[in-house]
């Protein structure tokens, strides 16, 4: 079978990124404008401070805006400041808590957008990761999908609401202050910008750098959760065979390589700011030294110089975050890399026109042909068999048969090939029919039954949404499961654990049959559901089905002959082929392989 296919969907960083903010777009808009205005705000204040200086404790004639030079000679004049310098006091602080407002105003936008964003990036990575096919959930580890859906995401959150808003912020108030400090020294202004050049080509230099160290560290990331995750969920296997030394090794290894990288790149960190914060630091200083003698030689005033010294402290830090912004957004590429793999990963698509069908009808498998990737051996070779709607059909074979392939197929987890034969219930073409209808209308006990850390009872009533007390009642009494839940203390409400890890095998075999028994489906699947439990226990479970009010076409698949003797029709499989099928007495009569397993149970026990 092929591999999934990748989409176009997202072309470039900004598709994904103009999608993931579709909900919280306004909110960041409206953070830019409102860090615009904090940094105009910002650059108010030292030009205050300089006509202050030169103006009203000096001399010099106020270097203003007409509309502010008429204001000011309505009030007297410097003269009248002078006296009462609380008056600028005031301003300086008037504008100081207009800033403050509107820097608060800007964090919270920022806020919002940022958790919108972020819940519409989980909903829409989930509901895309429930739709993919089986195949690309088999070729990816949980633990590295759980990585990108939590660290990558956080990464591209961090970009969004800190790197980039901080970005534009940083450019305007750079801009803006660059325009200041050019009415001030136009010579001064030319010494501080030519700086900034240098320190963005060596931001851009140490980008290439960072992003390729970044994604390995995000790789080897990925692979330590999926160690993590897969030993976590398997501690029972790990402990059960003395496995926990050689688990923890290779954990420690990998541990070992992680840090390593990550070592690797705080050293490539550190050498990209410290460097970063010495030519910011030489910047300042050429400005201090420059400035001092433009200042002495009268070519500004003092207070003029004060301010640019100002407009200078306030783009030498944005200048030194532009590098650090720069380095962020590196691992932030690497993070959107990441989440754009699995949003452009096909989802599950119809490949011919689809409709409601009734799902009662024969089940027919004609020729079917399949293999999971190309260049494999073929699982399933040239099968046909039928299942009669209404009866119970039993399929028997070795391990690596094909068995659960064939459910999978029916249940369309799997799609055939154009070459692959076809499934047809009711006469109707199994790929003409929508998968969603399909899966609602099957009922399928999987070989490994899978429970989840509820209740005992909400895992029973899991699959039918719908279902009264009554209804769990009586799927566990068929599932003969009624009699284990009366000896538990909460009985129903009992806790089962993590995948059921305080159930037996067979308990939890039979919670899943009683899972599907919730639903009353048209077709109901048990593939070797009951090989955890007795023999006892497996004739008595047949019986409760057999005496159920149920038209359901069953499909009983197991390694065991008393399981499926009392079928009205046994296939045999063997290597991907039907080599035998019949009833019970038939296939013992022919003396092939049905027989031959037989005898090998115990034929004592089958006679019946």
């Amino acid at each position: 079978m092929n591999s999934p296919r990748k989409t176009d969907r997202y072309k470039t960083h900004l598709s994904l990124l103009l999608r993931l903010t579709e909900g919280s777009r306004r909110y960041f808009v409206a953070s830019i404008l409102f860090a615009w205005l904090t940094s105009i705000l910002d650059l108010i204040n030292p030009r205050i401070i300089a006509f202050a200086v030169d103006s009203v404790l000096g001399n010099t004639r106020p270097d203003l805006p007409s509309p502010l030079l008429s204001v000011l000679d309505r009030i007297g004049g410097t003269g009248m400041l002078r006296p009462h310098l609380w008056m600028v006091a005031l301003a300086v602080i008037a504008i100081a808590v207009l800033a403050g407002l509107t820097r608060y105003t800007f964090r919270m936008m920022n806020a919002r957008g940022q958790e919108k964003m972020l819940r519409e990036t989980r909903n829409l990575l989930y509901s895309h990761i429930v739709s993919l096919p089986l195949t690309w959930h088999n070729q990816h580890h949980t633990g590295d999908i759980i990585q990108r859906c939590t660290s990558d995401v956080d990464v591209v959150r961090a970009f969004l609401s800190e790197h980039l808003i901080s970005l534009i912020h940083l450019i305007a108030q750079i801009l803006l202050a660059l325009v200041f400090m050019l009415s001030i020294s136009p010579l001064l202004t030319l010494a501080e910008a030519s700086f900034i050049p240098l320190i963005v080509l060596f931001s851009y230099f140490f980008h290439i750098r960072i992003a390729r160290s970044f994604r390995k560290v995000d790789e080897m990331e990925g692979q330590l959760s999926a160690i993590a995750q897969e030993n976590l969920t398997g501690v029972r296997v790990v402990r059960a065979f003395g496995r926990e030394l050689y688990e923890r090794k290779r954990f420690e290894e990998k541990n070992e390589a992680y840090t390593g990288l990550w070592d690797h790149l705080m050293h490539l960190l550190s050498l990209f700011w410290a460097t970063g914060d010495g030519l910011s630091g030489l910047q300042y200083l050429l400005i201090l030294v420059v400035g001092a003698r433009f200042c002495l030689s009268g070519s500004i005033t003092v207070g003029s110089y004060i301010a640019f010294l100002s407009y200078s402290t306030m783009i030498s830090g944005p200048v030194r975050q532009l590098g650090r912004i720069i380095s962020g957004m590196s691992r932030a590429g690497v993070s959107i890399d990441r989440i754009r793999y699995i949003l452009n990963a096909e989802p599950e698509t119809e490949t011919e026109p689809v409709s409601p069908a009734p799902m009662d009808g024969d089940i027919t498998f004609d020729h079917v042909r399949f293999r999971y990737a190309p260049g494999d051996a073929p699982v399933l070779d040239d099968v046909s068999f039928t299942c009669k709607a209404g009866q119970v059909t039993g399929i028997l074979g070795s391990t690596g048969s094909g068995k659960s392939t064939l459910m999978y197929l029916l249940c369309r987890l799997y799609d055939l090939p154009e070459d692959g034969g076809e499934i047809r219930i009711g006469g109707r073409r199994l790929s003409g029919i929508s998968r969603r209808d399909v899966r609602n209308q099957i009922g399928i006990v999987l070989q490994e039954p899978y429970l989840f850390s509820r209740t005992l009872g909400e895992n029973i009533a899991i699959a039918g949404l719908s279902a009264s007390e009554a209804n769990i009642r009586e799927a566990a009494k068929v599932a003969v499961l009624e009699e284990t839940v009366n000896r538990f203390t909460k009985g129903y409400d009992t806790f089962v654990g993590e995948r059921g890890v305080t159930l037996s095998g067979g308990q939890k075999q039979r919670t899943a049959i009683a899972q599907t028994l919730i639903r009353n489906t048209p077709i109901m699947i048990l593939d070797d559901s009951l090989s955890a439990v007795d023999t006892e226990t497996d004739i008595r479970i047949r019986q409760e089905l057999d005496r159920m009010d149920s038209k359901a076409t069953r499909i009983l698949i197991a390694h065991r002959i008393t399981s499926l003797m009392h079928a009205d029709h046994i296939v045999v499989l063997d290597r991907g082929k039907v080599v035998e099928e019949g009833t019970h007495e038939e296939l013992m009569q022919r003396n092939g392989l049905y027989r031959r397993i037989c005898d090998l149970q115990s034929p004592d026990n089958v006679t019946e």
